[in-house]
């Protein structure tokens, strides 16, 4: 019997700190998909990329959901993957020294890849 492929979800996240529920829904169910064995992406695009900039997620609250700080390294710890739209970045003046250690810069085909290769993708 040949291997099945595992399943992979990819959820973009475009809300930063502006909208905590919009910011932490992408962690919450990334790491719901992680505890269910399927391979789980954050892809952070628009003001989503806010949340890769160092010092700003420990500070995003969303009552009912636990820190979204726990959320993300929970997400990391877990086997999750981060990914940074560059232009978005570039475009809001982050520089690569202003990111967290798990953030890592992509553009556009990287982007298509990752959605052609899930199973499923979700946009919050």
């Amino acid at each position: 019997m040949a291997d099945q492929k595992k399943e992979k979800i990819v959820l973009f996240a475009t809300h930063g700190p502006d909208d905590p529920e919009k910011a932490s829904l992408p962690f919450i169910c990334g790491n719901a998909a992680l505890a269910m064995d399927v391979s789980a992406t954050v892809i952070l695009q628009g003001t989503g990329v806010l949340l890769s900039k160092k010092g700003c997620y420990e500070h995003v609250f969303c009552a009912g959901f636990d820190p979204l700080k726990k959320l993300i390294d929970t997400f990391i710890e877990f086997g999750g993957t981060v990914l940074v739209c560059q232009p978005c970045i570039e475009e809001r003046q982050i520089t690569i020294d202003m990111l967290v250690e798990h953030a890592h810069l992509v553009k556009a085909g990287r982007l298509v890849q990752e959605v052609l290769e899930a199973t499923n993708v979700v946009n919050y």
